[in-house]
């Protein structure tokens, strides 16, 4: 299973769109500060949107979609399953 994900920060400034094959890990190294230096310096930490793929290729060109969409974009797409931008439990 793979994973596209995105995160933002406290108060929803900022995006950081990835993907893994471990979402749970994944969303911890962030938290920790180890998931990426952009991660890091803009504390984008909770987890707002996440779908799946069963083929990693898929899952980067989604990745790589997403990234290119404008903020708008993104917004919409986060809203459209998570309105009130709260963040989704990890299980």
């Amino acid at each position: 299973m793979y994973w596209v994900y995105i995160l933002t920060n406290k108060y929803h400034t900022t995006l950081y769109v990835g993907v893994t094959n471990n979402i749970q890990s994944r969303v911890t190294r962030h938290k920790t500060g180890m998931g990426s230096q952009f991660t890091s310096k803009y504390r984008t930490t909770k987890l707002v949107f996440a779908e799946t793929s069963t083929d990693p290729i898929s899952a980067i060109e989604r990745e790589k979609q997403i990234k290119r969409w404008s903020r708008k974009k993104k917004d919409a797409l986060i809203e459209s399953v998570n309105p009130n931008w709260e963040e989704i439990p990890l299980v």
